[in-house]
């Protein structure tokens, strides 16, 4: 050995399974950041093929300025921003811990004349050695991930991605991977190094590093018991520690929430509705002129999975008690229009979450004298308001969270009810419907399809939608989405248990001391459970409060922009995961850790004082 900087390939044999879950955190950030930017420049991709498509190529120069590309790219920074934050916490606290278990190894060093740079070198290069392995292993994870998400979109959902390369390279997603992994390794090696530095040549003798600084008071016991104090004393006692763990757990959570927005965002860019149909049925002479009884003859069909029909009738006259003053002009009347759904439309709006909080749309079924409204942001009507029509008073008991009739979602001042067939027929007297929709089985076939054709008749308007279908592409997109998310909470979970394992590992000799004088097994269990939840709350309390704020910014951004009716909801679902996956977590990096110092001999503990 020729330097010694030879030692460090062999510390990476020596070391290796305590490196391996560092080399983990820097694959997934890696990975992670890949695949963001790789199928950022896949939408924009789509979007540049779209414009070519439609306007021809001297579109193509205003892409970087196109609302695609002006969204994907500043998203992809800031989600890249997170990554790298987390990582860098993760990854300083992996090496923290190492440096903390290593100060005999450290100050032989010194002893026999290294230096101090000599030591900051040698730690840095040490977590540069990982990259070689990590930041490979990241990229070729994210290019896979882009290209399954490809090969999805082109041969599962077909359509407008039917021409999409399956493996294309993403140059951006590589570079920016590589650059994010060295960065995150570099920034993460700083303070440790400076650590491992200070270890001066008589600490070597007893291994135990003198940063812990003089201990002023006692674990406070006035709320707890004494195993459970020293748990949370331990935790708090070590402030740069309990910084690392709470922001690494933080970021972890703020990265959930923040991913957890693409979900509602693809949600909104394609809205799967339970009854979107594959087939229209319209009446070619005007409103309701649809046979009712071609329902009945569609359902018995081959190929039909269901039918449903609508009615409608446009400004009807209406008063309307209990709204606020400025429905219609400046006086409680104006005019409405009246939807009928049978019962699996109505179902279908409570399956879609269409409604608002306090919706009671039980009451619209059968004949009733129950309705439901459309609403938005400026709507003046409110659940229990009273609504009638002609001699007839009916009840609004629920309200939609935006108009489905309208380009945009807003009611434009526009009033519109909908109530149950037998409640419309009551009213208006019509029974023929405006539309029939037809949802078709998977192995419907064109014959099936030309026969209901032929029994709508030629006095009917027929539209075949199915190649309008967007679930597929809906499907691919949301599972790009949750699979992104079962990485960052597997990343949350496997670095909490890390982080709390190493934090133990590196008070070896205190835990073991305990044992001497007398703490059972069961004891060491709680103190460590003690000092594993304070850091999983604290993380969470951070994670949460600051996790929310993106959030909504992401929201505002990503979606508010875009439709106006889209209104921002406490994201209830994604914080119970995320936080049931950190006390799971927490749970799990106990057990090891405790069982470990549960099997160490007093009497070897003994002999190390």
């Amino acid at each position: 050995m020729k330097s010694y900087l030879g030692l460090i390939p062999i510390s990476a044999k020596v070391h290796r399974r305590q490196n391996r879950m560092t080399i983990l955190c820097i694959v997934f950030a890696v990975f992670l950041v890949t695949a963001v930017f790789s199928m950022a420049e896949l939408g924009v991709r789509i979007e540049a093929d779209r414009l070519l498509e439609k306007h021809g190529s001297q579109e193509l120069e205003n892409l970087a300025g196109s609302t695609m590309a002006q969204t994907l790219y500043p998203i992809a920074a800031v989600l890249t921003l997170l990554i790298l934050i987390a990582g860098v916490l993760m990854i300083s606290g992996s090496i923290n811990s190492t440096v903390a278990q290593r100060t005999k190894f450290f100050g032989m060093m010194r002893c026999i004349g290294m230096s101090r740079q000599q030591i900051i070198r040698f730690v840095r290069l040490e977590a540069l050695n990982w990259c070689k392995t990590a930041v490979p292993a990241g990229v070729a994870l994210g290019i896979m991930a882009a290209w399954l998400l490809c090969a999805v979109l082109r041969f599962l959902v077909g359509g407008q991605f039917s021409e999409i390369p399956v493996f294309g390279i993403s140059i951006t997603g590589i570079v920016i991977g590589s650059v994010t992994g060295i960065a995150a390794v570099l920034l993460a090696a700083r303070a440790p190094a400076k650590r491992a530095a200070r270890v001066s040549p008589v600490e070597a003798v007893s291994g135990n590093e003198k940063g812990t600084g003089a201990l002023r008071h006692g674990a406070k016991l006035c709320l707890f018991r004494v195993e459970t104090a020293l748990g949370i004393h331990h935790a708090v006692s070590a402030k740069k520690n309990l910084i690392l763990m709470t922001g690494s757990f933080a970021l972890s959570i703020m990265m959930f929430l923040s991913f957890s927005v693409l979900v509602d965002f693809v949600g909104y860019l394609m809205p799967q509705y339970s009854d979107a149909s594959d087939i229209d049925i319209s009446g070619s002479g005007g409103a309701d002129t649809v046979d009712s009884g071609l329902l009945d003859t569609l359902s018995g069909m081959e190929g039909v999975k269901r039918v449903y029909g609508r009615r409608t009738s446009f400004q009807v006259p209406v008063e309307i008690s209990g709204a606020a003053e400025g429905f219609g002009a400046a006086e409680s009347s104006g005019a409405a229009d009246l939807i009928s759904y049978d019962d699996f439309g109505l179902d279908c709006l409570k399956k879609d979450d269409m409604l608002k909080k306090g919706s009671d749309i039980s009451k619209v079924y059968g004949d009733s004298g129950y309705v439901l409204a459309t609403s938005d942001a400026d709507s003046l009507l409110r659940i229990g308001d009273k609504v009638k029509i002609g001699a007839e008073e009916l009840e609004i008991a629920g309200l939609l969270k935006y108009d489905p009739f309208s380009s945009d979602g807003l009611t434009h001042g526009e009033v519109t009810l909908i109530m149950s067939g037998e409640t419309f027929i009551r009213l208006t007297g019509i029974t023929g419907y405006s539309l029939i929709s037809v949802q078709t089985t998977g192995n419907v076939t064109e014959e099936d399809v030309e026969a209901i054709r032929a029994a709508a008749g030629e006095d009917c308007v027929f539209s075949d939608r199915r190649d309008q279908n967007t679930s597929g592409t809906y499907r691919a997109f949301a599972a790009c989405v949750y699979g992104f998310l079962f990485v960052i909470t597997l990343v949350t979970v496997l670095n909490i248990v890390n982080g709390i394992s190493m934090s133990v590992s590196a008070r070896t000799k205190q835990y073991g001391t305990m044992r001497a004088v007398g703490m059972d097994g069961r004891q060491i269990t709680k103190m460590i459970a003690a000092e594993a939840f304070t850091y999983a709350l604290s993380g969470c309390a951070a994670g949460c409060a600051a996790g929310l704020f993106i959030s909504k910014w992401l929201f505002d951004v990503l979606i508010a922009a875009h439709f106006a009716y889209a209104v921002w909801e406490l994201p209830v679902n994604s914080l119970l995961v995320i936080l049931l996956a950190v006390i799971l977590a927490a749970v799990l990096a106990v057990w090891a850790p405790a069982g470990r110092i549960r099997k160490l001999s007093v009497t070897e503990t003994i002999g190390e004082l």
